[in-house]
């Protein structure tokens, strides 16, 4: 009777489900919360209701089903396959024993796998499609790290919605992102996916990313599932190696590793992310101090976690289980709700349920959870409504699209060094010469994680510079990697072909000006692309030195995914312009800056180190007992013998092609009237152009409970001037921006003396200070 009265039937013009229809219908009688009319508990309390009514439809296999993500095994719109196990993985979706899936994509394909399970199961309960869109779907934005360079939020929302709209137009309604871990080392290859080394940077891109997913209403059409990843501690590995141990103590994770996450949280982030690594000895997926303790119980956040590609099952080979049952076991009691492609929840919950070993109220929890989600998504009113081929023809690699990556990416761009007025370009000045294998690449600028991008789809610089200089000369110059490269596959470097440097050497002599494209392939950065070195790779540095001894006027471009220790370029080439990987529109944005066509107004999200040797280096460390040199001939203080202490670049760093002035930094402290320190400093363009320029503040609490960093960014304004205008800019510091979390996670606000900085970088002069009294 339960087959033919509730199993929903759907077709292409499908409305609402029979099933949907006898859960609205479970609610109609029940008793509601109208307190206040407020329409989130209203929403709420429906949403609970019918959560509730399907879950006692289901069997104990159906709930453990949904707790189950296979990856994408098939052509869908194909034949059944005759592999064991990918025959098996598409009975389960009949049977309704997979909740997600993963990396199946296209309206088609979607369309296809979505109708065997809800006109094929028993119960029609829709799948949750997921992909990791981390900057785009096919249109490629910046990398994360590049778009934290803008400090424009509303700029980084907006990339983060063209995003949703074009993968939800292929069908997609679940990205895994944003990553806000925060890293301080640049040898981690995905300090390229995140927001960089500051919590307080990092929480404000956070939300900006999960607003722009999601939107204000997870059942629109053009509206993605947001994952805040990985949790936690997933930046913190210990030599910067992927995969690898982290190692820090509970100041550090409540006050620069946990603020990202609770910011997600806070702007509704429907999912959460495990990571890879252990915190304390505990693998976070098995972790319930971050899971149940933090997660659940503290922030009560109410959507459901998933495990990071087989992170279950490597509970095995981390030594906190001895097989794969006791994984699954350890993950579900821990927190853990859904379990991607490891397999161990579909085969052996059910088991653990039957002997007690799990609590059925365990499995009851991670399902309401999950069909939570799949409610607010729509997903049981139109199971298709993400299929729609018609919107994938017309959203995928639209203008809409296209020109919202070219202004992420011109917001990215970060001018460290320009000696002279190098730049920008004289359009007039026909002797420019371009050099470097990066200058014509059109497949490295998109960067890692480029979802469905077509490979070679980039604007190169040579092609954007070629609409400014149709006759610009070009000198390839050594390659910079040996063989085609591949997504999956590791990036052979040149560290011998010399072919082409002699052409290069000698197409610079006779130039006004050469732009060398220099820096890391875009597969060179991301998941399990750490390095150990973290100079200009292969022979590019030789290239840079011996173009410099025929030509010293040199703008250097830099393509890369991660801070470079290029301490020689910083010395010697006279301009130095951070590009990063700039997606599809890179080369259009890169000619735009170098011409003037637009004024670059980003600011480094991570510290250059001098030197390998110097990481982990950020700006916000904390001071030693013996942090300065008494005297000339002292040696025993904390140094090093071979480099300066300082960094090649400081956090927050960024040129202008204007000047702007600071003056008049004012503060009023109203602290024991109203709990606020108003703050306020006077900013004039005082150069030859209009610009934009990042106004930072930040605090040090003098003395404390707990010892605190010597700086610690606790805001920042993006502040647009015209020639010669001035503007007063205001801030407001509250407890919130003053207190920080002690070593048990408590919040605490200590009296006493804070210094105060503003200016254009962590390294601002500008100061004042006042006493905070009780």
């Amino acid at each position: 009777m339960i087959n033919k009265v509730f199993k929903p039937i759907f077709s292409a013009t499908f409305s609402i489900s029979m099933l949907t229809i006898f859960l609205m219908s479970c609610t109609e009688n029940k008793s509601i919360d109208l307190e206040n009319n407020d329409s989130i508990v209203i929403e709420n309390s429906r949403l609970d209701g019918q959560v509730d009514s399907l879950l006692n439809l289901m069997t104990l296999e159906e709930k453990i089903g949904q707790m189950n993500q296979y990856n994408g095994f098939m052509d869908f719109t194909g034949p059944v396959p005759d592999e064991d196990e990918s025959e098996m993985k598409y009975e389960h979706i009949k049977m309704g024993y997979v909740g997600s899936m993963l990396n199946v994509r296209g309206v088609e394909e979607v369309r296809a796998v979505q109708r065997i399970a809800v006109e094929e199961s028993r119960l029609g309960i829709p799948l949750i499609f997921g992909y990791d869109v981390i900057h785009g779907y096919r249109t490629m934005s910046p990398i994360p790290l590049a778009e934290a360079a803008s400090w424009d939020l509303e700029a980084v929302e907006e990339s983060a919605r063209l995003a949703a709209k074009e993968a939800s137009a292929a069908g997609i309604n679940w990205t895994f992102a944003p990553m806000v871990d925060i890293s301080r080392d640049a040898r981690w290859g995905r300090v390229m996916e995140g927001a960089g080394e500051d919590p307080f940077l990092g929480s404000e891109i956070a939300k900006a990313r999960v607003q722009g997913f999601q939107g204000d209403d997870l059942a629109h059409k053009e509206s993605i599932v947001a994952c805040a990843k990985h949790f936690a501690a997933y930046g913190f590995p210990e030599a910067g190696r992927e995969y690898n141990n982290a190692d820090l103590g509970t100041s550090t994770l409540y006050n620069s590793v946990l603020p990202p996450f609770k910011a997600a949280n806070d702007a509704g982030v429907r999912t959460f992310m495990n990571s890879f690594n252990q915190l304390n000895g505990i693998p976070a997926t098995a972790n319930d101090f971050l899971l149940r303790d933090i997660l659940k119980e503290k922030w009560q956040f109410e959507g459901f976690v998933v495990s990071d590609w087989g992170s279950i099952a490597e509970l095995v080979p981390h030594g906190f289980a001895p097989d794969g049952t006791a994984a699954a076991r350890l993950a579900a009691n821990a927190g853990t709700d859904m379990d991607m492609e490891s397999n161990l929840y579909v085969n052996e919950l059910a088991g653990l349920v039957k002997s007690g070993k799990v609590d059925i109220k365990t499995i009851d929890d991670a399902v309401k959870r999950i069909l939570k989600v799949k409610f607010e998504l729509g997903l049981f009113d139109d199971p298709y409504r993400y299929c729609n081929l018609e919107s994938e023809k017309n959203v995928i690699g639209s203008k809409e699209i296209q020109e919202g990556a070219l202004d992420m990416a011109l917001k990215s761009i970060v001018l460290l060094k320009n000696e002279n007025q190098l730049l920008p370009l004289n359009k007039a000045n026909k002797k420019v010469v371009l050099i470097g294998a990066l200058a014509s690449d059109k497949n490295s600028p998109l960067g890692n994680w480029r979802a469905t991008a077509v490979d070679d789809s980039a604007i190169s610089v040579l092609e954007g510079m070629q609409e400014y200089n149709e006759n610009i000369i070009y000198s390839r110059g050594p390659e910079l990697v040996v063989g085609k490269t591949a997504f999956s596959k590791e990036v052979k470097i040149n560290d011998s072909d010399v072919s082409g440097f002699q052409e290069a050497i000698q197409t610079a002599k006779n130039a006004d000006v050469v732009v060398l494209v220099l820096g890391e392939h875009g597969l060179q950065s991301g998941e399990g692309r750490s390095r150990s070195e973290l100079g200009l790779p292969g022979l590019q540095q030789k290239l840079l030195e011996d173009v410099y001894q025929v030509n010293k006027n040199i703008v250097l471009v830099l393509n890369n995914g991660r801070p470079l220790a290029i301490p020689w370029a910083k010395e010697n080439i006279p301009a130095i312009v951070e590009v990063w990987q700039l997606g599809s529109q890179s080369g259009n944005a890169i000619a735009k800056v170098l011409y003037g066509d637009y004024n670059p107004s980003g600011k480094l999200p991570m510290t250059f180190p001098r030197s390998v040797g110097q990481v982990p280096i950020y700006y916000n460390g904390k001071s030693t007992g013996r942090p300065n040199l008494p005297s000339p001939d002292f040696v025993f203080w904390s140094h090093y013998q071979d480099v300066p202490n300082d960094p090649l670049w400081v956090f927050g760093h960024g040129l202008s092609y204007t000047d702007f002035e600071y003056s008049n930094l004012q503060i009023v402290d109203n602290f024991s009237k109203d709990k606020s320190i108003k703050i306020t400093v006077d900013l004039k363009n005082a150069g030859p152009v209009k610009g934009k320029e990042v106004v930072q503040l930040y605090i040090r609490d003098s003395y404390s409970k707990v010892v605190r960093p010597l700086k610690e960014l606790k805001g920042f304004q993006l502040i647009d001037l015209e020639v010669m205008e001035s503007r007063e800019v205001v801030f407001n510091l509250t407890e919130n921006d003053l207190g920080y979390f002690d070593n048990e996670g408590n919040w605490f606000c200590d009296p006493g003396t804070f210094d105060v900085f503003l200016g254009g970088s962590s390294n601002t002069e500008i100061n004042s200070s006042f006493e905070l009294t009780f």
